[in-house]
């Protein structure tokens, strides 16, 4: 979420790492009079585009609400709160929104798109949603400190069989276990590395995969939550890993770093070894497709979104979207992709202006 904060943050480790209430606290839902319509790009008829919203992070799809939905934390000055939107997935049209009293990040959902989860990073806390009303059902703030006092903080969650596993921005960082339907708090993994990045379950081996900005992928066991292996590449060079994807019928595991290294590794899922460097140049966040047998990859600095065949690693297609595409959402057929824009920042930490959403259509 993973991983991308705001400027405001780049003073803390939050900065370096991010590809990511009570009911009474917030506004019910709200439906516009008519959907507002998305601008779109008109060089490309596989693209629609429109501009959303400030803070833009991360997106997610429910069926049942035959809905799109964006975790957005609104500007960083002078706004408190944030708002998830609700968007029509083919369009991009706002069909509704929530408006939160925290700013939200990270964002998933269980398996029967009943329940939204976000994590709201600045505060330590991660929310319960409605899917169909907007309502927030529940909240968890987290209460652990680094050492030096200050909260370590949500980035990315994952829903697993009725449980959420929240990475927790720590050193040394945290993988929060909680309940999802009670949202209480059922366990922690202590002592993962420097700063929980990516979080992946993986269908292929059952267990849970933690990327960390120490360089490690951790394997974890879901039934002791034991930390059984921690991968690291052996090369020598200092690596901070961010978000993950996986090829379940191959046994790999992908992983993005965007620190020194700047590339994208790949994991033998059965031996823990590097089997190949992908030399892409900066690498966010990234997604595996199955039907297509490709990868995608956001480059946030060269403001590109790569297609590379997944067996020869070959660029297929490269799109230019600056200034800086962050986050990815592929569609459950594997033929629709959703990419957010983020715009720079001003110096009072103010946006330069919308964050955008987009909708691929693959070739």
């Amino acid at each position: 979420m993973n991983p991308l904060f705001s400027n405001k943050l780049a003073r803390s480790a939050l900065a370096m790492i991010i590809a990511l209430p009570l009911a009474a606290c917030q506004a019910p839902v709200s439906t516009p009079k008519a959907p507002l319509p998305p601008q779109v790009n008109a060089t490309a008829s596989n693209i629609t585009e429109r501009e959303l919203s400030t803070g833009l992070y991360e997106l997610t799809y429910s069926a049942k609400a035959h809905a799109l939905f964006a975790a957005t934390a609104q500007s960083f000055k002078d706004v408190n709160g944030g708002v998830i939107y609700r968007l029509d997935p083919t369009t991009l049209a706002i069909l509704g929104q929530t408006h939160t009293d925290l700013k939200n990040f990270g964002m998933a959902r269980d398996d029967q798109g009943d329940t939204l989860y976000v994590t709201q990073t600045l505060d330590s806390s991660v929310s319960a949603i409605d899917a169909v009303s907007g309502k927030v059902k529940a909240r968890l703030t987290f209460k652990d400190k680094n050492p030096d006092g200050k909260a370590v903080h949500p980035r990315e969650i994952i829903w697993h069989d009725g449980t959420l596993y929240v990475g927790g921005v720590g050193d040394p960082g945290i993988i929060w276990i909680v309940d999802a339907k009670t949202l209480q708090l059922k366990g922690q993994i202590n002592h993962a590395g420097k700063w929980v990045t990516g979080l992946l379950w993986s269908q292929a081996t059952q267990r849970l995969y933690a990327a960390n900005g120490s360089g490690e992928i951790m394997v974890i066991n879901p039934r002791s939550h034991k930390i059984e292996a921690r991968w690291t590449p052996d090369d020598g060079k200092k690596h901070m890993f961010l978000n993950l994807a996986e090829d379940a019928q191959s046994g790999r595991l992908f992983a993005t770093d965007n620190s020194a290294a700047k590339n994208t590794l790949v994991f033998d899922q059965h031996s823990g070894k590097v089997i190949k460097q992908l030399d892409v140049g900066d690498s966010l966040a990234i997604k595996f497709n199955p039907q297509r047998n490709e990868i995608y990859i956001t480059q946030r600095e060269s403001g590109k979104l790569l297609q590379l065949d997944a067996s020869s690693y070959a660029l297929k297609h490269s799109w230019d979207l600056k200034p800086n595409p962050n986050s990815l959402l592929l569609s459950e057929d594997g033929q629709t992709l959703y990419v957010t824009v983020k715009q720079p920042f001003n110096k009072d930490h103010s946006s330069k202006g919308l964050d955008k959403l987009l909708r691929i259509k693959l070739n």
